[in-house]
């Protein structure tokens, strides 16, 4: 069975997909870039702020499930460009400050928007 997790504190889904979907004891969650979720604008600035604005959109629907970064058992980092990678990892760490999950990190030749990251994750129930 598979729930459909939904909130209006981080942006809402542009296309036929769900912010996040809850199954058999993980929360999947749907590569997040970096919108403001009430002005529906990119954050704007440098990588450092992108990464920022994308991980508060992914602790908004953890929050929804009443989850934290602690429970984040797996995440995938798209990267426009692969240099900007020390600037994300710096702030990644600030987030995942203890036990980090499992990771992948690639860079893609092009992401929604032209933005500069994308970040999707894992998420267990089971504490």
């Amino acid at each position: 069975m598979k729930t459909v997790v939904n909130t209006t504190m981080a942006p809402q889904a542009i296309g036929p997909y769900s912010q996040a979907i809850k199954a058999n004891g993980f929360l999947f969650i749907s590569g997040q870039i970096p919108l403001d979720p009430v002005s529906g604008q990119l954050a704007y600035g440098g990588i450092e702020v992108q990464t920022h604005q994308v991980l508060k959109n992914l602790s908004a629907i953890l929050e929804q499930e009443r989850l934290t970064f602690a429970d984040v058992v797996k995440t995938t980092v798209f990267l426009q460009d692969m240099n900007d990678f020390g600037q994300v990892n710096q702030v990644y760490a600030e987030y995942f400050k203890s036990e980090p999950p499992a990771r992948a990190c690639v860079q893609v030749a092009r992401l929604p928007r032209d933005v500069g990251v994308e970040i999707e994750l894992i998420a267990t129930y089971n504490k």
